[in-house]
């Protein structure tokens, strides 16, 4: 007998947790290639002391942008749209926690009533009314005999890490969106710079055609083409402006601040494309938010497969009730006046209409459809990165060739601009090469404003340098409406945190 004594508490523990029914998790597999094909010529990155530590868009080395970005953080009502739902799916895994423990309610009750004189047809004599004093409690507890809890928690604690992921892609997205607004913005001012530059030179030409017309060398068409092409380059001028406004009211919502109080001022965009490590594609199923939380949300559905599966199993509830109970005030709290009850309750469905297995084949069918989803999201991931890989490489190219061809219309407009003064050839080729150099520099700059958003977006299809490692613990969960991670900024909202979203090494071709 005395051996068998420990065995009795494993028993018990046995007994209380039972085992766990339904599917246990495994990460779905995907298809990763080995390289991205868009970045030959491009090296890993391999770690470096000196690169840039937080936040990613320091490696423009712009700092209004630094300001504007860090505000997206702060401000931004949809970042605080997801850092609530992210609080509220904290808060569903305590609710789910708290079902591993007893329900205990206690109450206080009185009641003045007088029973009838002719129960049973038969008129009786009865006492007059009677007051009843209670002072109930009551406790509760279901045994988790087949996982149904655990796997309700498990399924709530993935889903509220795939929310985490959430916050970070609406973070991540809102910024990248900032970033490409800033530059294109940025891209616009420098084309606004060079039509007014380009404007100036023409009202120079057109002051040296009526010049040439009143000395009778020129025409009068002359002065009327070269005063059209002022005009026309005016107006592409003020034009540009429209474009401005809309990017800069943008930037302004983005930082949560109502248009009419923000504004920008004008500054050419003259930065180049940092060097950016892209890493292998593997690394991307780590790095990238959105894969993240795709990925917890497979393993909140298999969570709820389990659950479904535990309701063709018995419910056992420990139930016990005590407390005092008297007709009379003063006796109430009398131990004679005690009552109390203790006993389990067995319950098993036996006839549902096959509402159990539908809600089960319900879980399975949303399982498949998680995997499916965090399947194309690691495709969408993949397709990404090589998209603006191809872009950096191709406009690269193509900024070297425009970059040729704006030396070119530049050359040529110099020298027809001297034939003209020598009067070998006609106003309309000056005309004709003062459109082509200017269209070619406008082009450049373009390419310019193009590169530096594909940049920004290749980052930010790269992750930002968030990885899977800042998810949020188990234990980050107990503790009530606190933001996870080393830091919190302003308003509550957990700032980037873990690794450098900047850690940027040297880019070959």
């Amino acid at each position: 007998m005395g051996q068998s004594r420990p065995a009795v508490p494993a028993a018990m523990v046995a007994l209380v947790t039972g085992c766990m029914v339904g599917p246990d998790y495994v990460r779905p597999t995907v298809i990763t290639p080995d390289a991205y094909k868009e970045g030959a010529g491009w090296k890993v990155a391999r770690p470096q002391d000196d690169a840039p530590r937080g936040a990613w868009w320091e490696v423009f080395a712009d700092p209004q942008l630094n300001a504007l970005a860090a505000q997206v953080s702060v401000s931004n009502q949809n970042v605080a749209v997801a850092e609530a739902q992210f609080r509220q799916a904290r808060a569903l895994v305590r609710e789910a926690r708290a079902a591993y423990f007893p329900t205990v309610t206690l109450g206080i009750g009185y009641a003045r009533s007088r029973q009838s004189a002719t129960l049973g047809g038969v008129k009786t004599t009865t006492a007059g009314p009677a007051s009843n004093f209670t002072f109930p409690l009551d406790v509760s507890w279901e045994l988790d005999l087949w996982g149904r809890i655990r796997r309700a928690v498990e399924s709530n604690q993935a889903s509220a890490q795939a929310s985490a992921a959430d916050l970070e892609t609406s973070r991540l997205s809102l910024q990248a969106e900032l970033a490409q607004d800033y530059f294109q913005l940025r891209a616009l001012d420098a084309q606004k710079q060079l039509l007014d530059v380009t404007a100036t030179a023409f009202q120079k030409s057109l002051e040296l055609t009526r010049n040439r017309y009143e000395g009778g060398v020129a025409s009068r068409a002359d002065v009327a083409q070269a005063e059209t092409q002022l005009k026309t380059t005016q107006a592409q001028a003020i034009d540009v402006g429209v474009q401005r406004a809309q990017l800069e009211h943008a930037i302004a919502v983005l930082i949560g601040r109502p248009p009419s109080s923000f504004s920008l001022p004008q500054a050419p965009l003259a930065a180049t494309p940092p060097a950016i490590p892209v890493g292998v594609p593997s690394e991307l199923l780590q790095r990238r938010p959105d894969v993240a939380g795709a990925e917890r949300r497979v393993a909140a559905a298999n969570a709820q497969i389990g659950v479904a599966i535990a309701a063709f199993f018995p419910s056992v509830t420990l139930g016990a009730s005590g407390g005092f109970e008297s007709r009379s005030v003063a006796q109430w709290f009398t131990w004679p006046s005690r009552v109390w009850s203790v006993g389990p309750t067995i319950s098993e469905t036996v006839f549902d209409g096959g509402l159990r297995r539908a809600q089960t084949d319900e879980a399975r069918a949303a399982y498949d459809a998680t995997v499916s989803a965090y399947r194309q999201t690691v495709l969408g991931g993949f397709q990404e990165v090589e998209d603006n890989l191809a872009a950096l490489r191709i406009l690269e190219d193509e900024a070297t060739a425009q970059a040729a061809a704006v030396k070119a219309a530049e050359q040529a407009l110099s020298l027809i601009t001297d034939q003209y003064k020598a009067g070998t050839v006609s106003y309309l080729n000056v005309i004709v090469a003062q459109a082509t150099a200017l269209s070619n520099e406008i082009t450049a700059v373009q390419i310019l404003g193009r590169q530096m958003v594909a940049a920004a977006l290749l980052v930010k299809a790269l992750g930002g340098g968030w990885s899977a490692d800042n998810l949020p613990e188990t234990h980050e969960f107990l503790a009530p409406d606190r933001p996870t991670g080393k830091d919190a900024g302003p308003s509550g909202l957990p700032l980037e945190g873990g690794r450098s979203v900047g850690e940027v090494g040297s880019v070959g071709r």
